[in-house]
């Protein structure tokens, strides 16, 4: 009996906090009527980030796209102030099946053809149209999703150039600025060696800025490729990645600024 008194009072006492609205920008924890109200409320900008299910050599999980980008996207909707961040895309291309290809010569790897990648995309900016969103953000965290992201972004804009609602990628939030992140590695002990493209030092350590545990730091390594690292990991770090982070946070936020105003002018 006493149980019960218990956990109905913590139930009335808790009920109010439970009902309120979350503290989050990511859409998929909103309720409809919460998502329709933001969006009436300004929150008119939706990122759609992209991730990928690829190998990551032996000392980074499978799914390090998916848990990294979500990361990123939530720091650049909060700074924005004025967008929300859409489920994220965990499939996307990473090679051929037959023959394997690419990322798919390593098991786990889960590909998707361009053609259907990009219906994806551009199905999931139509919905996001429809609710009222009226910059739409793709966000890509592979390689792979950058000649999708931009070519379905050209075709909508085009399609779209009469509305008030404008598509947006970022080749440079993947890519980082070479130079400038080069330089600030140096300076935390990196050489320019260590730099790969894939997984290396650089790679892992934005990883283990945003999801530390989906790094095996005893198996960090070097490789050319072999062994599904390209450059070398061993000196990656929080620090390094915390660095990262916020250059590429504050970059990204800038460049969708700009290309809100821009796009609008043309």
């Amino acid at each position: 009996m006493y149980r019960q008194l218990f956990m109905a009072m913590a139930l009335c006492l808790c009920g109010p906090a439970l009902a309120q609205t979350p503290d989050t920008v990511f859409l998929d924890q909103l309720t409809w009527d919460e998502a329709r109200d933001a969006i009436a409320g300004g929150k008119t900008t939706i990122i759609i980030p992209t991730g990928g299910t690829e190998q990551g050599g032996p000392h980074v999980v499978l799914g390090k796209h998916n848990y990294r980008v979500p990361v990123f996207a939530d720091a650049i909707a909060r700074q924005l102030g004025n967008a929300l961040v859409a489920p994220t895309m965990a499939y996307v291309p990473e090679g051929g099946l037959d023959p394997a290809t690419g990322h798919m010569r390593f098991p786990g790897t889960i590909t998707l053809p361009d053609p259907i990648f990009r219906q994806v995309l551009e199905y999931a900016a139509r919905s996001l149209k429809l609710h009222g969103f009226k910059n739409i953000v793709f966000l890509g965290d592979s390689g792979g999703n950058q000649p999708g992201q931009t070519a379905v972004t050209a075709v909508l804009n085009a399609e779209w150039a009469g509305s008030d609602v404008r598509v947006h990628t970022f080749v440079n939030y993947y890519r980082g600025d070479p130079e400038a992140d080069l330089a600030l590695m140096m300076k935390m002990g990196v050489t320019k060696e260590e730099i790969g493209g894939h997984v290396d030092v650089r790679d892992t350590s934005l990883l283990l800025a945003a999801a530390p545990n989906m790094v095996r730091m005893n198996k960090l390594a070097a490789g050319d490729g072999k062994n599904g690292i390209r450059g070398d990991a061993r000196r990656a770090s929080v620090e390094i990645g915390r660095a990262l982070m916020d250059t590429t946070v504050t970059r990204t936020v800038q460049e969708i600024r700009t290309s809100i105003v821009e796009s609008r002018k043309k």
